[in-house]
């Protein structure tokens, strides 16, 4: 199999296994949750690079109309909240290379950093979508009469946040059972994001 194909192939798998984990309830009411499809999203991102990262986080946003798992408020938002802002959280690749070159060189203390910095800038880009998404259409819903800026920061925020800890927890995890995992054979090290 070519290996872009390979490369595409795997992706997608990726984003249905993320679709699958979506579907683990780990919400705290209506607007706090743990998102776990974040963690294959992840893994793969730091495997492959940004750009395939982005692919597969794109599709996983997808995923969630055929599935039924989309809260419509207006096309925009529903557009800025699942293929651009699921797509965001590709960017997790963003260390991918530094990853890489900290693996072969035997350095377990880089990559355990590149591990944290990818995890935290996927978790990061992805959810600044979802907060832009809460200030210009979710704002209305905020309760305790916070602004909606506020009411969006914390909410989305907070999600974030245990997202992301949560993410951080299972991919180092995995690092540390299997890091060749984050190393693929037919990887040709890529010069870093800029």
């Amino acid at each position: 199999m070519n290996k872009n194909l390979r490369v595409w192939v795997e992706g997608t798998i990726i984003a249905a296994m993320a679709m699958v984990l979506s579907f683990i309830p780990l919400d705290f009411g209506p607007s706090l949750s743990i998102s776990l499809g974040q963690i294959p999203i992840t893994v793969y991102a730091l495997r492959r690079g940004w750009k395939p990262g982005l692919f597969a986080a794109a599709i996983w946003g997808l995923l969630h109309f055929p599935v039924g798992k989309v809260y419509y408020l207006a096309v925009s938002q529903v557009l800025i909240e699942y293929p651009i802002a699921f797509a965001f959280a590709g960017f997790a690749g963003v260390t991918a290379v530094k990853l890489h070159q900290a693996i072969q060189a035997g350095n377990d203390k880089q990559a355990r950093i590149a591990v944290i910095q990818g995890t935290f800038a996927g978790a990061a880009a992805r959810y600044f979508w979802h907060f832009i998404a809460g200030v210009m259409f979710w704002g209305a819903y905020a309760q305790w009469g916070m602004s909606p800026v506020l009411y969006s920061l914390v909410m989305n925020g907070a999600s974030g946040l245990l997202t992301a800890a949560a993410t951080m927890v299972a991919v180092l995890l995995i690092y540390q059972m299997a890091p060749q995992l984050f190393l693929p054979k037919d990887a040709r090290l890529q010069q870093p994001v800029k």
